[in-house]
């Protein structure tokens, strides 16, 4: 063998191991909580908290592939739960639904629906939402997952809208319908990337009547700021203009789907629309400018992202009735890791409000263990059903004898 071709193959390596990160070491979560009784309760629960975390040997330390696995591949041994589709009726003519899981395990004496809002474009028939839910059954919760309005393709937009960054109408119609459907049930949000921010803007709406029975949230891998966000989706480090076209394609194919709705000659007068430009669009920002900014009446992009951003709602909610829990990983190549200060700092100073930052699993991947083939249950599906436990258990303030011994330890 030639030493120009071993030299290839050397540089090929070098690239290889960099972009798998193979260096890397598994470590445990970093914790931000300021409230100590309220960490305590969800420790005992959620001990993993405290364990490290062990991506997959050969290519789980790569935040680039457990996202792009993620997003193409999805989970190994993928589940298909068996639901309900409701159907609503909404005021401005839109159809929303949204599935509804019972419970397989043992259901728990306290009646608990989960409430899902999945990511961007997303649904229940997304992999990641499936195999959340089927754990969640089986350990005894009822789920509920909310479709965004223009992501199925079996359903019809029939108002000339589908979802936004912003709109937390369609997950609160959902919430209230389930609440008539199930008065004594207590209630979690569970929200991913898009659904995180949604929830949490919802938690802190002030103009908004929120049903009682909500005893929780859980946000996961949210940018939380859409203006500082697309600043650094824009540029090209870590790839990050390469994601913002796929989010940007995606979001122009639910758009042309619908067109006959959407781009109506009504709606192209009405809003001044131009189908060419929102065709062409490149980013995501391009298509706000030429589609979504028009349609929800805002006059600038900016106007837009701050209204949609969660990061303007954190301080108006009520964590005394509703502590949140939020998640994210530093090397989530969609999320910088200068959009996560915030969040810090609000756990920092607010009490039941718990940030875990974990150094690996990408976005929404988080698979777990294995050489070449991880767990059919991935870290967050895990965590995220024993995090719903200790919001119970916080919610229900039973003490327990045995824990006695987490009083003495330090965050």
């Amino acid at each position: 063998m030639s030493t120009a071709l071993l030299a290839i193959i050397a540089v090929i390596l070098c690239v290889l191991f960099r972009i798998l990160n193979v260096n890397s070491q598994p470590q445990r979560p970093s914790i931000w909580c300021s409230d100590k009784t309220f960490f305590e309760s969800i420790l005992r629960i959620s001990p993993l908290l405290e364990e490290e975390y062990i991506p997959t040997r050969l290519w789980g330390f790569s935040g680039h592939v457990q996202t792009i696995l993620h997003s193409i591949v999805g989970r190994v041994k993928c589940p298909w739960p068996t639901g309900e589709r409701t159907y609503l009726y909404l005021t401005d003519n839109a159809t929303l639904t949204y599935d509804l899981y019972q419970p397989l395990g043992a259901a728990y004496e306290d009646e608990i629906t989960i409430a899902v809002c999945p990511g961007i474009g997303n649904t229940s028939e997304s992999v990641y939402v499936r195999t959340f839910v089927h754990l969640a059954q089986c350990h005894g919760y009822r789920c509920a997952v909310l479709n965004h309005v223009g992501a199925l393709r079996s359903v019809p937009v029939t108002s000339p809208r589908i979802f936004s960054y912003g709109n937390t109408n369609d997950f609160h119609e959902m919430l209230n319908h389930l609440t008539g459907k199930y008065p004594e049930s207590k209630f979690l949000c569970v929200g991913f990337s898009l659904g995180g921010n949604l929830i949490t803007k919802y938690m802190g709406e002030t103009d908004r009547e929120r049903p009682l029975g909500i005893i929780g949230a859980i946000s996961v891998c949210q940018g939380y700021n859409a203006i500082e966000g697309t600043k650094y989706l824009l540029n090209w480090q870590n790839f990050r203009r390469f994601y913002l076209y796929i989010m940007t394609e995606n979001m122009k194919t639910i758009i042309l789907r619908h067109r006959t709705v959407l781009l109506s000659d009504e709606m192209k007068s009405r809003f001044k629309l131009n189908e060419h430009e929102i065709i062409s669009a490149a980013t995501l920002p391009e298509l706000d400018d030429a589609y979504t900014k028009r349609v929800h009446s805002f006059k600038t992009i900016s106007d837009l992202y701050k209204w949609s951003s969660s990061i303007n709602y954190l301080n108006n909610i009520n964590n005394t009735t509703t502590p949140m829990v939020f998640i994210n990983s530093l090397d989530d190549p969609i999320v910088p890791d200068a959009l996560l200060d915030p969040i810090r700092n609000y756990a920092e100073t607010h009490n039941n409000t718990l940030y875990i930052q974990l150094a690996h699993g990408g976005h929404l991947g988080f698979y777990e263990g294995g050489l070449l083939y991880p767990n059919p249950v991935t870290w967050l599906d895990r965590a995220l059903v024993s995090l719903i436990g200790s919001l119970m258990l916080h919610h229900n303030d039973v003490p327990m004898k045995s824990d006695a011994h987490l009083l003495s330890q330090p965050l």
